[in-house]
């Protein structure tokens, strides 16, 4: 097993106040016993990369990325964003858009929303297709969609709270397409760890992960300068509703509900033919 406390571990997770929010605690070493971060901020279609090439100790990746990596890396069973009415928004210039055939920027094709995205699509536009596939950063989808550079966008995180800023409209909403269709909640974000680093380990950082998380919530005053510092901007009454929708109970701990949301968006995203099939215990948590 490596020996962790040899080195800080190194872990890397978005600017987004909810990851902030999750790890303010262990990055600045307040979870007792557990060991030193290394933190890399960056966003989701980066640390998805980082986990495809063995990169980290640590990432938070789209669950959408896991059939692609669960051999080297183990989910863990906490600290990441599952939720309901939580869901990625297709964002368009006019309502009432038609997508077939239309160019649709994203934040990932390796993302949970990208699936989301096709699921809906398969069920809701004709022949279950739209045009061009565009990836762009998360920040510049808004700004695309709002100038006519693509015809719609598919947005995460607090976009759902500030796209009326820039006078745009919510063609669909995937998450309520999911819960609807499901029952499930939405499977967004997850932690995941090297399995090299040994199964006592693995359960050491799930336990420190949940420590961190309880500690936020106990006193979410501690964590505010650091989630601001890195919220690039954002509003302070937005930066507090992100975390109030992606921070709940299954961040603490994913249940079998959701593991169950986990384990139907993959096993739904193979069947289109959009990721690899999973074997028969890559889900299993440590």
């Amino acid at each position: 097993m490596t020996d962790i406390a040899a080195r800080p571990l190194k872990i890397a997770y978005s600017p987004c106040p909810n990851d902030t929010f999750v790890f303010h605690a262990w990055a600045h070493g307040l979870v007792p016993g557990a060991p030193e971060l290394d933190v890399t901020f960056a966003d989701i279609d980066i640390t998805n990369g980082m986990a495809e090439r063995g990169e980290f100790d640590l990432l938070k990746v789209s669950y959408a990325v896991l059939p692609y990596v669960l051999d080297e890396y183990a989910l863990l069973p906490c600290g990441g964003a599952l939720g309901r009415g939580c869901g990625p928004l297709v964002l368009t210039r006019e309502p009432d858009v038609d997508l077939t055939g239309k160019t649709v920027a994203v934040p990932s094709e390796k993302s949970t929303a990208y699936l989301l995205f096709r699921l809906w699509a398969a069920d809701t536009l004709k022949d279950g297709g739209v045009g061009e596939i565009v990836v762009l950063p998360f920040h510049e989808i808004m700004p695309a969609v709002r100038d006519g550079r693509v015809d719609a966008g598919l947005v995460i995180h607090e976009a759902r709270f500030t796209y009326q800023n820039y006078g745009l409209h919510c063609l669909a909403d995937m998450g309520v397409h999911w819960e609807r269709t499901t029952g499930l909640p939405i499977p967004l974000g997850a932690i995941i760890a090297k399995r090299s680093l040994g199964e006592e380990t693995l359960k050491s950082l799930a336990d420190a992960a949940r420590t961190s998380v309880r500690m936020a919530w106990d006193d979410p005053e501690a964590s505010r300068a650091y989630v601001l510092e890195h919220a690039q901007e954002m509003d302070p009454a937005v930066a507090d509703q992100h975390i109030g929708l992606y921070v709940n109970e299954f961040t603490a701990d994913l249940g079998e509900d959701g593991h169950a949301a986990i384990r139907g968006l993959l096993t739904r995203a193979a069947a289109e033919g959009l990721v690899p099939p999973l074997g028969r215990d890559a889900l299993d948590l440590i």
